[in-house]
């Protein structure tokens, strides 16, 4: 059996504004979609299942990250998860200029959780809370072959 990851699916508040932020870091959208009926129902397991979604790829076209937007049922607001805590921990992406990628992050309100940390010689890298609470993690490599 082979197995290959497809995305990382994201329900977010508002589609829009979490596009924007994604599209400014540099990913582009593949693709976008209102979903809705019984086969959504059943693949998702919710009943009246419905969504605004859209799909995301990175520049090397290998990472998808897939947002949706609930329409129905009304979403659910939760408190945004802790790096420690158990469950979906974050979204991580390569940037080849995490300065550059901290700016764009900075004009959508999105700071480091705490600041820049290097990781011996191989990355200088963060984590920062993205649009609906997102952590969001940003690497740079530091030895670039």
């Amino acid at each position: 059996m082979s197995i290959k990851l497809e995305n990382v699916a994201v329900a977010v508040r508002d589609l829009e504004a979490t596009i924007a932020f994604f599209t400014d870091l540099g990913l582009s959208v593949l693709g976008r979609d209102t979903v809705s009926g019984e086969w959504a129902d059943t693949a998702v397991g919710l009943d009246g299942n419905h969504a605004k979604i859209a799909m995301l790829h990175t520049p090397d076209g290998n990472g998808r990250i897939e947002l949706f937007e609930y329409l129905h049922p009304d979403a659910i607001e939760t408190e945004p998860t802790q790096p420690h805590e158990i469950g979906m921990h974050r979204v991580a992406f390569s940037v080849d200029d995490l300065d550059e990628a901290l700016a764009v992050a900075a004009r959508h309100g999105c700071q480091p959780l705490r600041g820049v940390a290097t990781y011996g010689d191989v990355y200088r890298l963060t984590y920062l809370r993205g649009p609906s609470g997102i952590l969001v993690m940003l690497a740079e490599e530091l030895q670039k072959g």
